[in-house]
């Protein structure tokens, strides 16, 4: 399979069986439910409508999507209806990008340990954002914001990370006034990195000593204090990588700028290039290289393994809020904000439900791909050929084209 149309889920369908013949032991059922889903993604496995156009007759089958929320091809509503939701949240101010980066030599402890360690990296981040700007050295004032969670990097491989997408101000400690930040400057990244670093050790060092962290395998004698204080001298004599990127403009923009974040997948089907003797080629930045493109070429098991990395625990969020935009200080705090900005409030933020089927009523009608004249319609609905299984009972299933 050459050029555009490539698919995650083709990969999957294709080498899934490789993939479960070499690692299927070491499987969770979370991970082999989204082999299941991406496989069967908009085919006959899940069943859909029969659709016909209303002027040649021509007819075709539509198939539903899977919803998972790991599928490069099920974010779009997602993203919309969510999008939708937070926009009466956003302040007419600049907004600042902050990157925390966890340094290369956690990414084992952190792949072993999911729950604990991306949890601390987000709570470490954001408690250093809201102590930094609190400060009046810095800009004095609280902050709100929102932070993503990712795993990867271009090549897929492991590379935990949490953006911040953050208004430029806060409030007065006394809440008084609205405190702006510099044009050009939010916080200085090099404190940030200090104090990020130190927070997220230290927590790390208590989840150790409570005996939570998981070290088995390669990780084994960090189970001993003494060994694993010794290992964490590396880390803690690293610069951790935290920047920040130039502010840019108000809400519709911030609205654009969220959409590139908040419901990415580790890779976009639009990046695959070829799927060719059981090797898969994707496009890539190469970051250290001036960001120049380039194509990578990897084996469909060892696509799919770096692929599973991303999955993360049941129920973990990893879209947060934090400071006056926390979902329990919203209310309060987001109305006195718009009146010192001498702002008017939003209308009533409309529900999820209600926004999805919104979107839904307000789908484009697709055009006869046959006559380019006609609509196509819903004539008949086709019912599902399988029923989304444990992967290991439908592996015939995988191995379809």
């Amino acid at each position: 399979m050459n050029g555009p149309g490539i698919e995650v889920g083709d990969v999957i369908g294709h080498h899934g069986a490789d993939f479960l013949e070499r690692y299927g032991s070491r499987l969770g059922w979370v991970e082999r439910r989204v082999l299941v889903a991406l496989a069967a993604c908009r085919t006959a496995a899940l069943g859909g409508h029969l659709e016909a156009c209303d002027a040649c007759g021509f007819e075709c089958p539509a198939y539903n999507s899977c919803r998972n929320r790991y599928c490069p091809k099920c974010q779009g509503a997602a993203r919309a209806v969510w999008l939708t939701a937070q926009a009466a949240d956003l302040l007419p101010v600049p907004y600042f990008h902050v990157v925390f980066t966890l340094p290369e030599a956690l990414g084992p402890l952190a792949l072993a340990n999911q729950r604990l360690v991306y949890g601390l990296l987000f709570h470490a981040a954001s408690a250093t954002l809201l102590e930094v700007a609190a400060d009046p050295k810095h800009l004095g004032a609280r902050i709100g914001f929102l932070a993503v969670l990712h795993t990867w990097g271009q090549t897929l491989q492991h590379h935990p990370h949490v953006h911040c997408v953050v208004p430029g101000g806060g409030l007065a400690p006394d809440g008084t006034r609205w405190v702006p930040a510099r044009k050009r400057f939010f916080l200085p990244v090099r404190v940030l990195s200090q104090v990020f670093r130190g927070k997220f050790l230290a927590g790390l060092k208590a989840a150790h000593e409570a005996g939570q962290l998981v070290c088995g395998g390669a990780l084994a004698e960090l189970t001993n204090p003494v060994a694993f204080r010794r290992w964490l001298r590396g880390p803690a004599h690293q610069e951790w990588v935290v920047y920040a990127k130039p502010p840019f403009g108000g809400p519709e923009v911030v609205l654009k700028y969220l959409a590139r974040y908040t419901h990415r997948v580790a890779i976009a089907n639009s990046r695959l290039v070829a799927l060719v003797d059981g090797r898969v080629s994707f496009r890539y930045k190469d970051y250290r290289d001036g960001n120049r493109g380039k194509t990578m070429t990897l084996s469909a098991v060892e696509f799919i393994r770096r692929f599973l990395q991303h999955v993360l625990p049941v129920g973990f969020m990893r879209i947060r809020h934090y400071g006056f935009l926390a979902n329990r200080a919203r209310q309060q705090w987001l109305p006195l904000c718009r009146q010192l900005l001498v702002v008017a409030a939003p209308a009533t933020k409309q529900p999820a439900a209600e926004a999805e089927a919104e979107a839904q009523a307000e789908a484009p009608v697709h055009p006869c791909p046959a006559c380019h004249a006609g609509r196509m319609v819903a004539i008949r609905r086709l019912s599902p050929l399988l029923a989304l299984q444990p992967v290991w009972r439908t592996t015939p299933a995988l191995n379809t084209s």
